[in-house]
This record gives structure tokens, C-alpha cells and sequence, in this order.
């Protein structure tokens, strides 16, 4: 069983129910899922790029992405309708677990120079999107092997009905926030 599972029964359940008051465990927010999501513009040229980054998104969550075609043709871009522009992938259950252990705990400290996530980057409804500059931060990626470094977004969607709510919840979790000065 995934160790941040643990970690929601018995840290964050009762610190949710003691600052917001919540009577029933089942009415306290919870992560429904973690949608990590790749620009792959590159690949327009060269095909090799999309591969790459599919071998790279699939290391690091553990399933297969699903490819994203553009929708509208861009002449400046040289992009036509139907190119595979983007890579998507949606961690729900166990594999969000684990993806989320791995991340608090290895991939976001080997980020470089890093003072903490931004604790304003919540849509309104709880939800919170991050972004990494270059996949090099988990372990699962080989840095000698990476031809051109690739970023990506990570969006962990809850059931929180306030930003307030979503950020206590993720940072019970462990989420590295940065101190509010």
C-alpha cells in the first residue's frame, strides 16, 4: 500500500477535521487525481522528440501517455490539424500515490535552486498546477540519455471546494510551499 495513503488516514484526516471542523471523514477533501501533461512543439520537425518524451513520461509515471493532436492548423507554427503536438497522462488510485511520494520526496529537492512551490497557484476550487522546467529531476530519467530537456505540468485535482481547503490538504501531504512572509 502506498506510504502517503498511511499518511492521509492518520496525519491528514485529523488535522482537515480539526482546523475546518468537518464531522464525517467523508465530507473531507481528498486528491482525485494528478493529470501530468507535456508540449512536445518540437516534434513538428522531428519525430524523434515525441518519442523521447513518451519514453520519458512513461518512466516516470508508470503508464502509457496518451498522444494530443492539435486541433487548429497554425501557418506560423507550420502546424496542421491532426499533428501530434502533446502527451497527457491521468494517475488515479495507487500509481497517484506513489507518483505524488516520489515527487515531494526526490524529484522536487533535486530541482535547482528551488525555494518552494508557489502557494498562489490554485484555480479557485482547490485544485493546484505546478510546473518542472526539465524531467532530469526524477530518478527514473537517465540524464546522459536526455537528447534536448523537457518540461512539464502537473495538475493535482481535489475534491476541495476552497483554496484554502486544497492548501492545507497538500501541504499536510508534505508539499514543499513556500513560507508566507
Amino acid at each position: 500500500m502506498a506510504r502517503l495513503r498511511d499518511i492521509y488516514k492518520s496525519k491528514v484526516v485529523p488535522g482537515l477535521q480539526e482546523k475546518f471542523g468537518y464531522k464525517s471523514p467523508m465530507a473531507l477533501p481528498k486528491i482525485e487525481k494528478i493529470v501530468m501533461s507535456m508540449g512536445v512543439g518540437k516534434s513538428i520537425a522531428e519525430k524523434k522528440y515525441m518519442e523521447n518524451a513518451i519514453k520519458d513520461l512513461t518512466a516516470i509515471s508508470g503508464q502509457k501517455p496518451l498522444v494530443c493532436k492539435a486541433k487548429k492548423s497554425v501557418s506560423n507554427f507550420k502546424l496542421r490539424d491532426g499533428m501530434d503536438i502533446g502527451l497527457k497522462v491521468t494517475l488515479r488510485q495507487e500509481r497517484m500515490y506513489e507518483f505524488m511520494d516520489r515527487l515531494i520526496n526526490l524529484a522536487i529537492p533535486r530541482v535547482k535552486d528551488f525555494r518552494g512551490l508557489n502557494p498562489k497557484s490554485f484555480d479557485g476550487r482547490g485544485n493546484y498546477s505546478m510546473g518542472l522546467d526539465e524531467q532530469s529531476v526524477f530518478p527514473e530519467i537517465d540524464p546522459s540519455r536526455i537528447e534536448t530537456t523537457q518540461g512539464m505540468n502537473i495538475t493535482f485535482v481535489t475534491t476541495a471546494g476552497t483554496n484554502a481547503e486544497g492548501y492545507e490538504l497538500l501541504k499536510l501531504f508534505g508539499m514543499p510551499f513556500e513560507r508566507e512572509s
